[in-house]
């Protein structure tokens, strides 16, 4: 550790940047009220903005919109007031009319010819929405579903250790100046099966505007911020966390291994096998690239 004092007028030290990463979630501060029974609610999701109440947003209690929304309960930080009062929720905005005309009737009325039930059950799955994904279930079944076809999934992950340098302000004209190493990740995800792609999207929070161009593959990057370097650095850099999970079990991805775990149950609950590990075919959660088949 050096100590320097800089000269009156002199700007202080500045981070050094690191490669930009996507960000993934960023969680904002809690607001200071929640909105009360009876009155309009506006969400702004993925960009588009529908009006509700908070008794259409409860209707499932045991829903992840019903967690949020749950008299006298706190808005979570994942959801970020506007201006105008509107509450942001980074998801597809389009597929999030269904969702609230399914809270609004209590049925699922799609249009004829509607042919993005994948993407449709991904997001109820991600608000936890029971009764929807059953009646996608059985949509899906009287519509005589074809079997799984054959598909790949080829998953691809890096660690790049990168060595920050940050001053932290201890006096009036004194700095100190601080080291410290994060590790970024990357990974890159291919497969020819939509339905599995948009599950992985929904199982990493990974809008549809996110989707690569013509492409059955997305990209992620983060980076787990170190309990050395402080958060005003941390997100001065541009460094973003990747978290998982569903309501109520949100969990960050500080690694390869829990990336991977992931990947694997995705991979499995859609009828993959694992066909490849490299570089160790002993060291699963380790590896750098997993490959799948589905025969």
């Amino acid at each position: 550790m050096t100590q320097f004092c800089p000269h009156p007028g002199s700007s202080a030290f500045s981070s050094l940047a690191v490669s930009p990463v996507v960000p993934k979630i960023s969680p904002p501060p809690v607001p200071s009220s929640a909105p009360s029974f009876g009155g309009p609610v506006t969400l702004n999701v993925g960009g588009t903005l529908y009006s509700t109440t908070l008794e259409t947003l409860t209707r499932f209690p045991d829903s992840m919109l019903g967690a949020m929304f749950r008299a006298g309960t706190p808005i979570p930080p994942n959801l970020s007031p506007q201006g105008g009062g509107h509450y942001f929720i980074d998801r597809d905005g389009k597929a999030f009319r269904h969702i609230l005309n399914f809270l609004r009737l209590g049925r699922l009325d799609l249009p004829r010819g509607y042919g993005e039930t994948a993407l449709l059950r991904a997001e109820a799955d991600f608000y936890q929405i029971q009764p929807l994904l059953d009646a996608l279930r059985d949509l899906e079944a009287s519509r005589g579903t074809p079997v799984p076809t054959a598909a790949l999934l080829h998953a691809d992950v890096d660690a790049s250790p990168r060595l920050v340098h940050f001053s932290a302000r201890r006096g009036p004209h004194h700095y100190e100046l601080s080291s410290v190493q994060v590790d970024t990740f990357r990974a890159n995800i291919f497969c020819t099966d939509p339905e599995c792609l948009g599950a992985m999207r929904a199982r990493f929070g990974v809008a549809s505007e996110d989707r690569a161009e013509g492409g059955p593959h997305f990209r992620l990057e983060w980076a787990p911020c170190p309990a050395e370097l402080p958060e005003v650095e941390y997100r001065r850099l541009g460094l973003q966390p990747l978290w998982t999970g569903g309501p109520g079990e949100l969990r960050e991805v500080v690694g390869t291994p829990g990336f991977l775990e992931e990947v694997l149950r995705v991979a499995l609950e859609h009828s993959f096998r694992l066909d490849s590990v490299f570089p160790d075919p002993e060291d699963l959660l380790n590896s750098r690239s997993l490959r799948f088949v589905r025969h």
